[in-house]
């Protein structure tokens, strides 16, 4: 029950943290959600939720060919993963989302179009990958040791965090849609920015201290069969 508790948690973090950023779709979504409605807007979540799904099964199942690889250097992952965190944090703080928002006329469009157009647009931009590999690192998803269940509960949570965050998203900017303005969305990546910045510096730390640890017990297990043989 602890796996599953973790692996859920860690699904639902995946999925809210890779929908966060005030990317494209992000915009197309804040967009229609003040000019067409919330849930037209909802629905392109779900398009972009679906497409980040997809790069999560890639991104895990390139993964499961490297489970030794995972197993022998989990805490240099864990690192790296951080590493690539920090490095999206300062891109997040240095870009200005606020200048890709305008408003514009959109003609109706159906639920099945909605949908398509925010998969398109989270599909269009496979450098995702990169930031999926380190929060799967920086959480240690899916470790190697988990059953075919496991991986169906963990792709289901980052599921339900993406749908999560955007029907959240729509709800607040359809209720403040009167006092919406363009720095809000600049604001809202500088906070997401330091979140993730703060998770990659408890990474970082985990990760090293793990590595020395791991480090120590093996020159002791090396330095005891030598004693031994001796």
């Amino acid at each position: 029950m602890e796996s599953f508790g973790q692996i859920i948690l860690s699904g639902f973090l995946i999925g809210v943290l890779v929908s966060a950023p005030m990317g494209p779709v992000g915009i197309l979504i804040i967009q229609r959600t003040l000019n067409k409605g919330r849930w037209a807007a909802f629905f392109t979540g779900i398009g972009a939720a679906l497409s980040d799904i997809f790069y999560c099964l890639l991104t895990g199942m390139g993964l499961a060919f490297i489970t030794d690889f995972i197993t022998s250097h989990d805490f240099l992952l864990e690192i790296l993963g951080s590493l690539v965190i920090v490095a999206f944090a300062i891109y997040l703080f240095q870009k200005n989302p606020a200048r890709a928002l305008r408003k514009r006329h959109e003609n109706k469009t159906t639920v099945f179009k909605d949908i398509g157009t925010g998969f398109l647009f989270t599909f269009s931009n496979p450098l995702i990958l990169f930031f999926i590999i380190g929060l799967f690192g920086r959480f240690n998803f899916l470790t190697p040791d988990y059953q075919y269940y496991h991986y169906i509960v963990g792709y289901a949570a980052i599921l339900l965090g993406a749908l999560t965050w955007w029907y959240l998203i729509t709800m607040v900017i359809n209720k403040i849609r009167a006092h919406f303005n363009v720095r809000s969305m600049w604001l809202l990546n500088r906070i997401i920015g330091a979140i993730l910045i703060i998770m990659a510096i408890v990474g970082i730390f985990k990760g090293v201290t793990g590595y020395i640890n791991k480090s120590n017990d093996h020159e002791q297990i090396a330095t005891h069969t030598l004693y031994q043989r001796a």
